[in-house]
């Protein structure tokens, strides 16, 4: 029996012997407190190696969400490849059904799309599902010069980036949770998903600019004009910021995934500075 049967038997036979914890402790000195049962082991997985994108085209993060068909259990399924640095979307099909076979094609098309030698040094990351890892996939990566990168089994967090734009996808106001009536009209929307996004969406996460704007490079003299402004408006009317400093349109030049806790510490230590400052 395990402690938490046996202290309670023993209650109930007129004796107490110790708790629980003491039970659990000297197992543990004795080394007899060890994994038991026909189910496998718990097992601890490394968090995945922590990249860092100076610019786009470094690190690529994709996924697999699905959208709902014409009736309840039908579905179809979207493959969407986000760049890390720029959040713009590099790649994106529409499928009845996962496949490594076309997820290994998007991702040639996508390297097409983007003029990527297999001499530039590129990080693709996504979850630990089957055409994320199959063979036709992992082939295709080594072909082309691609380092894969896999999140932990079971934990989202590893790849954060994509599964925040399918959050953004799935909140737009036009978007049909009762489903597609076929994979035609599943595609025709998500065209339209993909055109909004990258060219009429300002991203919080990039300065609130468009992702195809960063994407092709033009973030600096965007963000270079809005601190132009700001400063013209805040000489016109300094009663209005009363002496603090205007809007923080600096560009941001390093965008990490799975970032180990010192670049986090940092990062929380100097947010807290700035927000003292202002």
């Amino acid at each position: 029996m395990p402690p938490c049967e046996i202290v309670p038997t023993l209650a109930d036979e007129g004796t107490y012997i110790a708790s629980e914890s003491t039970f659990y402790r000297i197992l543990r000195e004795k080394k007899m407190q060890n994994h038991r049962g026909r189910y496998q082991k718990p097992r601890k997985y490394a968090k995945p190696t922590s990249y860092c994108a100076t610019a786009s085209n470094q690190v690529w993060t994709w996924d697999i969400t699905y959208l709902n068909g014409p009736v309840k259990g039908l579905f179809y399924y979207l493959y969407l490849i986000v760049d890390l640095f720029s959040r713009d979307i590099v790649g994106w099909e529409v499928w009845e059904e996962e496949s490594a076979f076309h997820a290994s094609e998007l991702i040639r098309r996508a390297c097409l799309a983007q003029g990527r030698l297999t001499t530039q040094p590129l990080v693709l990351h996504s979850d630990n599902g089957s055409p994320m890892k199959g063979a036709t996939m992992l082939e295709t990566l080594y072909a082309l010069g691609i380092t894969p990168s896999n999140s932990r089994p079971r934990v989202s967090n590893d790849n954060p980036y994509s599964e925040s734009i399918f959050k953004t996808l799935k909140y737009r106001p036009n978007y049909q949770p009762k489903g597609f009536e076929n994979i035609d009209k599943a595609r025709r929307w998500c065209k339209r998903f993909v055109q909004w996004y990258r060219y009429e969406h300002h991203h919080s996460g990039i300065k609130f600019l468009k992702p195809a704007e960063r994407h092709s490079g033009k973030s600096a003299e965007i963000l270079a004009n809005r601190t132009e402004v700001y400063q013209a408006a805040r000489l016109a009317h300094p009663e209005r910021w009363n002496g603090r400093a205007t809007r923080d349109w600096n560009d941001i030049n390093e965008v990490y995934l799975n970032p180990d806790k010192t670049y986090e510490e940092t990062e929380k230590l100097s947010l807290m500075q700035s927000e003292k400052v202002s």
